[in-house]
């Protein structure tokens, strides 16, 4: 085994990425900063630079990890350090960290700026293409010493030559700490050159003619943005002294000439929050892409996280005030200016715990991306008048992670945001377009990203659009897709008025139908133009309860469907109520003065309503608590609500900032003061407004509710548990304060109760064990609201604990005992255990003190105090919540034991005396036996690495023709793998002339009904529900229907995709995954006919060749060893199961054969023929007839049966028999006689003849045709007789399977050139494109599964995999003779099955562990199916890039395909076959045909066809 384990396992240890649903990357390290340039990602941490691709999968890595020691330049000044990194982790004693990451495009170079552990500065310029390489490298501060408080830019100022030059801006936080090792020059603003030239003080000089020019502060000034746009640079700092007097500066510089002069150019202005006040801190920044002046900023109001809003300000410059004039920032002197104060344009949102913003443009909408401190990326679409859309939740971590401040949007797609945490980068969608599945969906949702696809009838992003028409949401925010209006004009006339809100691709028409549940249609109006429709409802009187109106709009091919409520608007029957005005407001009417009007004449916004009273005139509720009022994500149940005024109070209302909304709760148990309700689940974590809501629907209180991240346990404390259960165990982990319970699988109580809780741990008692005998586990799930989630770790129960037994002794005034439990693995603790002794019926507690252990037993000692009897009949032990008694040991047992030992060692001595002279003997048999089953052994496996080392693939290609089937031979053992009877009914043979004939009566009305798609779906359905009808029935019918429609490949397509569509709506309610895997239904009988048809040109011109190669290279192998003529058992294969490792020594006899020619005696010349010494008489006639068509290209005139051969010797010829006379019988089996029994020497002359011409003396059948062959005879494998019966005992060695299973390698070897081209020609990426039929049908998977909103994209490649390779290409592999002609023994069936399972490994997602006792299938092909895979993945691409093959090319390809192969099945049987299907299930059929509401033409047709095949005996042709 250790042999083959070293040839054959293949263990791939690379370390690995962790792709999770939104695409990450986990990096080594604490992140410091990341920047995006062109296709690529750059992630500085604490430990690594690592270059990524956009989307994320590492390109290379950099550590930051090495060296300081002394350069070897001499101009450094005494003590200079430079930094090196090194390999090897001990050697290290430096970390570069990098405060500075700026990639220069321009430059082509990567820009990395920071400290090593000596305080000194230090930076490199780096190969964007590859980070390892390292362009230059110098000790030079650029930027802060902290990354905090800081940042660095780059930045282009114009130069005399009208050119623009490039440097890096650095505004660094002067924190005043103390001296440093290296001196910097560096101030609060500096311009640092980005070229090398000397003049100018060369690279990350601060030097502009003869000066240092710089930005200087006062106070602590910390800096959290600074940009350029066109010939401005915009510097963002807060100024901070505490948390009330905090400002926010924000610096303005002109691009000027000089360093000196840009910086010199310095104007300020202080940000103001929405308050009026000035405090206030600045987290993050974002300016909006072309809105001039526009940027957005994530403030702190109070200076700390949790009161955060995302504010809108106009920052363009105000260049008229006097320069160098900041009260914070100063080029030559300080100066008292007053700054300007800015105010925000728009509060956007307000929200708890932002950290983060990123802002984009998407048409006329701006699209914010906010991080949060709890771990969630928000998305907020603002209009052009700043109304913001409802906020939506495009990431949630489970865990309390905070999204650092800065995020970049993806530069190649710019449909995915970059999204940093701690250890983690993410990378998320932009929209989540395909989660709408209608087109009122998807414009609800608001999203500017989203447009509804007319073509593609979803909702995607525009440019996934192509080439059809599209609506989305309009330029400004509406509050709905279709709204509606009534107005009265002068002269009393009311109008209708109906709008849609859409934006479209292209000019489209509107139609709209109006229709009024009552009185008359719309009178003559205006004709609709989109956007609007007009309905004239002049003469309508409308009834007290409204007037319905059912509106239909059509925009191009798209239908909008709305229900209209109105009512007589100038109707003011009821008091002005907030009910009542909403009411009005919704039937379309205004609102004006405290009454309902028309449209034009009020307000059209229900917010008008909220200023009104109730007319019920119930006192307010007052909330004063809600316990509890933190809970998870999940919600919670049983909350309580506590206050005053609540009787009235009908549910609880809550609304969020990130909802646009509500949600009602009901409540019971309502005593006035307080009030039962269930906190509901929320999609975010975020804090919610909470009122009290009465029956007029007005909303009272003033509460919140918090949610946050779901509870989380990584381990349990400890982690078994006895049985009976009862103990207490410890859950740790994070959130647990919002469990409500704890379940254990298959425990018997449901839930346990927490007995005590906080934020990281849990304790409850363990329920007792479902078994209760034997070790178990079981999962242990938390309880949350109405969730339950799963701990990552299992609990295990063992059996109770065993008490054996108890000693007492007096100690002083007490009593001192120790009681013995058996050894197990509970760990019990002595403060799980309460302990009394009984003593006249009255028990006495026993004060633990400690515990014990040695190998067998585990000891406790417990004291009873201030007893006066030494002497307790028993111990009461309670554990759990389960109590046991426990009897005092006895001295009748210790003597028993005593006894038993003194007498073992008397028994053993007898026993060595015994057996020691036998062992002697043994021993030299066994010695003798040893060494010669070692010198097998070690022949053995010196033989097997000689075949393993010098094996050549020399086998022979010129196999002559290939000897195809033809199509329908072809087809036929496709469609009827196991019923030969319906295969010879369904083929037309090739004597019948090949015409088209006339059915009779009944088949052609079969003929014309199963054209009806209505019917034939209908009937598989229905067929397919009846029990009796069985998996065989079903492959008939889809492979009768086949035949019956091969005319029209078109309708069977349209039938087939029918059908796959009811499959995959069943399959995806339950396992997706599984769909196509087995052959279990009709359509998937019908899916591997479909490929065969469409496939077969391309198997018989690309692969057919391949393949038969294959095969012929796989027999020729076989034959190169032994082959056991018995059960077919070889030396030489792919199969373990079909390994012949009791294989005898052998040796190649080489010989001269002779063919008879005529009856004369002639012959002809000699032909060598190689054959083995253990060879059968049968197997070498074989070879002899192989090796003839092999040299001349076709076959000898004399089949095997009849070819007898006879053997030279001593000038005679000698018949060679498979058995006669002188052949060996073991008991009742007979040997086969072989070469080495006839003592047929090397270069032995062998004649052939004919039997026919050459009858045998004694005439012999093959051996092989007696029933009982395979008990009679044996050839290599031993019969299993009695040994005594042999008459050359010597004759059988031992043999060690596993030695031989290096043959296994070696046949992979000689064939695997043979298997490699074979899968190429199958999946190679060399094909121009694609096969038709393949194309065509993973384009309808992919179009199944979004329409079936499946969003993983495993289930998409199972799917495929399960209908083109695992359906169509396993069964080709493993079935050549459905392709050739030619037969296939079941020792060749078992190597195809290791061939095929390796290409069925190619195309799995999962990756296999393998070990020693894998299979050896598996482990034959484990270093192969990485690189198959890799191909795999490119054939599949190759599939999916090319542009969609358009229906009218298929639709060609179908029809060309039933052109090529017309007439050659025998429509008639089929048809007939049909029939009796149908009238077996005539009932269900027309049942199932009612249910789908068929035309009754159908049911007739039905009818007539069974009474036409009832008036004939048969179908006949005319």
């Amino acid at each position: 085994m250790i042999l083959l384990l070293g040839l054959l396992l293949i263990l791939c240890t690379a370390p690995s990425l962790c792709l999770e649903e939104h695409r990450s990357f986990l990096f080594d390290g604490d992140f410091r900063h990341f920047a995006v340039a062109n296709n690529t990602v750059y992630i500085a941490t604490e430990e690594k630079l690592y270059q990524l691709n956009h989307d994320l999968t590492m390109v290379h890595s950099l550590t930051q990890k090495g060296v300081l020691k002394q350069g070897d330049n001499p101009d450094d000044p005494p003590g200079t350090e430079y930094f090196y990194r090194v390999s090897g982790a001990a050697d290290r004693n430096s970390t570069f960290r990098i405060n500075i990451l700026l990639p220069f495009a321009e430059n082509r170079s990567v820009i990395s700026c920071g400290v090593t552990d000596n305080e000194c500065g230090y930076c490199e310029i780096l190969d964007p293409k590859n980070i390892s390489n390292i362009l230059h490298k110098e000790n030079f501060q650029v930027g802060p010493k902290r990354s905090n408080g800081s940042v660095g830019f780059l930045v282009t100022l114009k130069n005399k030559q009208r050119r623009r030059d490039t440097f890096i801006l650095t505004a660094i936080k002067q924190d005043g700490s103390g001296e440093a090792k290296c001196i910097s020059d560096s101030k609060t603003v500096n311009l640092h050159n980005t070229d090398s030239n000397p003049n100018n003080g060369g690279i990350f000089s601060l030097n502009a003619e003869s000066e240092k020019p710089a930005i200087k502060s006062k106070g602590n000034l910390e800096f959290v943005d600074g940009f350029q746009i066109n010939s401005i640079i915009y510097l963002l700092s807060n100024v901070p002294s505490d948390a009330k007097n905090n400002k926010v500066r924000l610096i303005w510089l002109e691009d000027k000439l000089k360093k000196h002069e840009t910086l010199k150019s310095l104007r300020g202005a202080t940000l103001s929050l929405s308050d009026g006040g000035e405090a206030g801190r600045l987290l993050a920044s974002s300016v909006i892409p072309g809105a001039d002046g526009l940027w957005s900023g994530v403030f702190s109001v109070d200076g700390g996280q949790t009161n955060t809003q995302l504010l809108l300000f106009d920052i363009s410059p105000d260049l008229s005030g006097e320069p160098d004039n900041d009260p914070h920032f100063y080029f030559k002197k300080e100066s008292t200016g007053k700054p300007k104060i800015l105010r925000p344009k728009a509060v956007l949102l307000r929200q708890s715990y932002m950290t983060s913003v990123l802002a984009v443009r998407q048409k006329h909408w701006m699209v914010f991306f906010i991080g949060t401190g709890n771990g969630q990326l928000l998305k907020l679409a603002v209009d052009s008048n700043y109304h913001t859309a409802c906020p939506r939740v495009l990431y949630r971590s489970n865990e309390d992670r905070r999204v650092f401040p800065r995020m970049h949007l993806d530069p190649v797609d710019h449909k995915h945001v970059y999204v940093p945490f701690q250890n983690e980068m993410k990378r998320v969608a932009v929209a989540q377009c395909s989660t709408y599945t209608t087109v009122q969906e998807c414009w609800t949702a608001q999203d500017p990203h989203c447009v509804w696809c007319v073509a593609k009838t979803n909702c995607t992003f525009e440019d996934d659009c192509e080439d059809s028409d599209w609506l989305s949401i309009p330029d400004v925010y509406q509050q709905k897709m279709v709204s509606h209006k009534v107005v009265q004009d002068s002269t009393g006339k009311l109008t209708l008025n109906i709008q849609t809100h859409v934006n479209v691709g292209k000019e489209t028409p509107l139609a709209c139908q109006i229709s009024p549940s009552s009185g008359e249609p719309c009178g003559k109006g205006p004709p609709p133009r989109f956007p609007q429709c007009t309905c004239i409802l002049s003469n309508h009187t409308f009834p007290p309860e409204g007037l319905r109106v059912s509106v239909k709009m059509r925009l191009g091919s798209t239908y909008l469907e709305q229900q209209l409520q109105l009512m007589n608007c100038s109707d003011n029957s009821e008091p002005p109520t907030p009910v009542w005005c909403r009411r009005c407001i919704k039937a379309g009417c205004g609102w004006s003065n405290k009454r309902c009007t028309w449209a034009n004449e009020g307000v059209l916004n229900d917010s008008v309503c909220q200023t009104l009273q109730s007319e019920l005139n119930l006192p307010k509720p007052e909330i004063s608590s809600i316990t509890p009022n933190i809970v998870s994500f999940y919600g919670r149940n049983h909350a309580v609500l506590s206050g005053g005024n609540l009787s009235a109070v009908t549910g609880v209302r809550m609304q969020a900032d990130l909802d646009c909304t509500t949600q009602e709760s009901p409540v019971w148990n309502n005593t006035g003061t307080s009030l039962t309700f269930h906190i509901p689940s929320s999609k975010n974590k975020e804090t919610v407004k909470v009122c009290a809501l009465l029956p007029d629907g007005s909303c009272h209180g003033d509460a919140s509710i918090t949610y946050r991240s779901s509870p989380s346990c990584r381990d349990i404390s400890p982690r078994n548990s006895w049985i009976s259960g009862g103990r207490n165990i410890t859950l740790i982990g994070s959130h647990l304060e919002f469990v409500e319970g704890v379940i254990h699988d298959g425990a018997t109580q449901e839930v346990q109760l927490p007995i005590n809780r906080d934020y990281q741990n849990l304790i409850y008692k363990s329920p007792a064990a479902p078994h209760l005998r034997g070790v178990s586990s079981s999962s242990v799930q938390l309880k949350v609201a109405n969730e339950t989630l799963l701990c990552s770790t299992t609990i295990t129960y063992y059996p109770d604990p065993e008490f054996i037994s108890f000693t007492s002794s007096r100690s002083g005034d007490n009593v001192h005992i120790i009681f013995q439990k058996k050894a197990d693995k509970l760990e019990m603790t002595t403060a799980e255990l309460s302990v009394w002794g009984e003593q006249d019926e009255k028990l006495y507690p026993c004060i633990m003190e400690d515990k014990d252990k040695s190998n067998e037993t585990d000891f406790f000692n417990c004291e009873i105090q201030s007893s006066t009897n030494a002497k307790f009949q028993r111990l009461m032990i309670k554990y759990g919540d389960k109590t046991v008694p426990l009897q005092q040991s006895k001295n009748s047992l210790m003597f028993l034991m005593l006894l038993t030992l003194m007498l073992l060692p008397c028994i053993i001595v007898v026993v060595v005396i015994v057996s020691g002279r036998q062992q002697k003997k043994l021993n030299a048999q066994m010695n003798r036996f040893m060494e010669d089953l070692e010198l097998d052994i070690r022949n053995d496996i010196r033989q097997g690495f000689v075949d393993l080392q010098t094996e050549k693939a020399d086998l022979m290609e010129n196999v002559g023709a290939i000897p195809f089937l033809d199509y329908k031979h072809f087809a036929s053992r496709i469609f009827f793998p196991e019923s030969d009877s319906l295969m010879a009914l369904c083929v037309q043979d090739i004597g019948q002339d090949v015409v088209k004939v006339q059915l009779d009566e009944g088949c052609q009305g079969l003929s014309r009904l199963i054209q009806d798609q209505v019917f034939l779906t209908s009937m598989v359905h229905a067929l397919e529900e009846q029990k009796s009808f069985t998996i065989k029935d079903k492959c008939a019918l889809a492979s009768l229907l086949t035949v019956a429609l091969h005319g029209n490949l078109s309708y069977l397509t349209e039938v087939m995709e029918v059908l796959l569509k009811d499959l995959i709506k069943q399959s995806s309610n339950a396992q997706p995954k599984l769909l196509l895997r087995r052959t279990e239904s009709t359509v998937e009988k019908l899916l591997t006919n479909w490929m065969s048809i469409c496939l077969y040109g391309f198997l018989r011109e690309s692969v057919g060749q391949h393949l038969f190669l294959m095969v012929s290279a796989l027999s020729q192998q076989i034959a190169k060893g032994p082959v056991d003529c018995v059960t077919e058992k070889a030396l030489y294969t792919l199969s373990e199961d079909w390994l012949l490792w009791q294989a005898p020594d052998f040796s190649t006899v080489k010989l001269r054969v002779q063919f008879a020619v005529g009856t004369g005696g002639e012959v002809s010349e000699p032909l060598e023929v190689e054959a083995l010494s253990c060879d059968t008489v049968e197997q070498v006639k074989e070879k002899i007839l192989s090796t003839f068509k092999a040299k001349f290209g076709f076959s000898y005139n004399t089949s095997l049966r009849d070819a007898r051969i006879e053997y030279e010797k001593d000038g005679s010829f000698l018949p060679l028999e498979e058995v006669d006379s002188s052949s060996e019988v073991i008991g009742d089996v007979t040997m086969l006689n072989t070469m080495k029994h006839y003592k047929v020497d090397d270069g032995a002359t062998i004649k052939v003849l004919s039997r026919k011409s050459h009858p045998p003396l004694s005439p012999q059948g093959s051996l092989k045709d007696d029933e009982n062959f395979s008990g009679k005879y044996f050839h290599l494998i031993d019969p299993d007789v009695v040994e005594d019966q042999r008459k050359n005992p010597e004759r059988k060695k031992l043999k060690v399977k596993e030695v031989h299973l290096t043959k296994l390698l070696s046949t992979k070897v000689a064939v695997h050139s043979y298997v490699q081209n074979l899968f190429m020609s199958i999946w190679g990426t060399s094909q121009s494109k694609p096969p038709h039929a393949v194309k065509y049908f993973f384009n309808f998977l992919d179009t199944q599964a979004d329409n079936m909103k499946i969003s993983d994209p495993d289930v998409l490649h199972i799917w495929k995999t399960n209908s083109l390779p695992l359906r169509f290409w396993i069964n080709i592999l493993k079935n050549p003779q459905f392709v050739f002609d030619m037969e296939k023994s079941p020792h060749l069936d078992g190597c195809l099955s290791v061939i095929a399972q390796a290409f069925m490994d190619s195309f799995s997602l999962s990756e296999t562990q393998l070990g020693k006792h894998a299979p050896t299938n598996k482990l034959l092909y484990a270093k192969d199916i990485p690189k198959f895979k890799q191909e795999v993945k490119a054939y599949y691409k190759q599939i999916r890039d090319p542009p969609h093959i358009t229906e009218s090319q298929f639709q060609e390809f179908l029809h060309e395909e039933s052109k090529k192969h017309e007439n050659e099945f025998n429509e008639a049987a089929a048809l007939r076959e049909l029939f009796k299907f149908i009238q077996r299930y005539f009932t269900e059929i027309k049942e199932k045909l009612d249910q789908n509401g068929a035309p009754a033409e159908v049911g007739e047709q039905l009818q007539h066809v069974k009474d036409s095949f009832n008036g004939l005996k048969s179908c006949s042709w005319n």
